[in-house]
């Protein structure tokens, strides 16, 4: 005869609600929950994960929806959530989105047909909030609605650091070249940030910030040098961006940080670069794994925070004096 909850709970001198709470992640005493872990190794004990999602109306998986996946920053996003996944029992889907909205649009459609229980949206469009009532939906950098879930980092506060940083390292001229979001984004801040420190700073906004997609960022970068050749600092609001700009930089004559000093919203991503960069460094592994906690929530229809905000760092590399 299979061994079930209740023999668990005889066992281990305990309440099913107890063993149920312990199989569930739920709040326990510490020593509760040991001599609970140490029942079922005893008896063997294998919960049914099938009878259990079906009472509740799991599927047991979630959606993970990018622009794209070849970018450091969503690599290492990934990674993170799929390994904080599995700890909640969760198989995950990664969807790859840029410029397909109706891969995002299918995968709400399978929320509302019972098929995944949630997803974490990384998106640069702009949905229909009729379309996501009701959806177990969290969400990085973006509100989607003003009851969805979501995290971003100290955009504003930490573009600022950053190019403090560049004016005490001698700079006057500092520029700004990015890619704007198309939709309602904590990323703005960045451009906001920047605004308000050249201003403070008695200096003239040297910016080209354009709508684009991934892998047109050298057509700003071109557009950036053309305007503003006498620039003596950057900040590049991405990743991808002040890479571009670095190799630009190189091409156009001007010797890093010598000439020219580079800073990276995002860019200490070590298996990544070839080139040590200066760079806010966001707390990726924090914010997918606060971000997989909040979808839990979502789905288990627990309160959650609407707008999380995390610290990020100034990490210094070669590309500043």
């Amino acid at each position: 005869m299979s061994v079930t909850i209740k023999d668990v709970a005889k066992y281990a001198n305990v309440g099913v609600g107890t063993v149920s709470r312990v199989l569930n992640g739920g709040s326990v005493n510490i020593d509760t929950k040991n001599t609970v872990m140490q029942a079922i190794s005893d008896l063997q004990f294998t919960p049914n994960v099938t009878a259990h999602r079906l009472r509740k109306r799991r599927t047991g998986v979630i959606a993970v929806l990018v622009p794209i996946i070849n970018h450091p920053f969503f690599s290492e996003f990934l990674e993170v959530v799929e390994d904080e996944a599995e700890k909640y029992g969760w198989s995950v889907i990664v969807v790859s989105s840029q410029q397909k909205i109706d891969k995002e649009k299918s995968i709400v459609d399978r929320i509302k047909r019972k098929e995944i229980d949630g997803a974490i949206f990384v998106t640069h469009y702009k949905h229909d909030e009729a379309e996501l009532a009701g959806c177990p939906l969290v969400s990085i950098d973006r509100p989607l609605t003003s009851d969805i879930p979501y995290v971003t980092s100290d955009n504003y506060e930490a573009t600022v650091n950053a190019l403090e940083y560049l004016y005490s390292r001698g700079c006057k001229k500092i520029g700004y070249v990015g890619s704007k979001p198309i939709v309602k984004s904590e990323v703005t801040e960045r451009e906001r940030a920047y605004l308000d420190t050249v201003k403070k700073h008695g200096c003239e906004p040297r910016i080209v910030n354009e709508v684009i997609i991934h892998g047109d960022e050298r057509k700003v970068v071109d557009e950036f040098f053309t305007d503003y050749p006498d620039v003596d600092a950057i900040f590049a609001a991405g990743y991808t961006m002040a890479q571009t700009t670095l190799t630009a930089a190189g091409e156009k004559g001007y010797k890093v940080p010598e000439d020219l000093q580079i800073i990276a919203y995002d860019g200490s991503f070590s298996k990544w670069s070839l080139n040590s960069l200066t760079a806010v460094e966001q707390p990726i592994s924090d914010m997918a794994k606060t971000i997989v906690k909040l979808l839990s929530d979502v789905i288990e229809g627990k309160p959650s925070q609407i707008r999380t905000v995390l610290s990020s760092r100034l990490v210094i590399g070669g590309t500043t004096k």
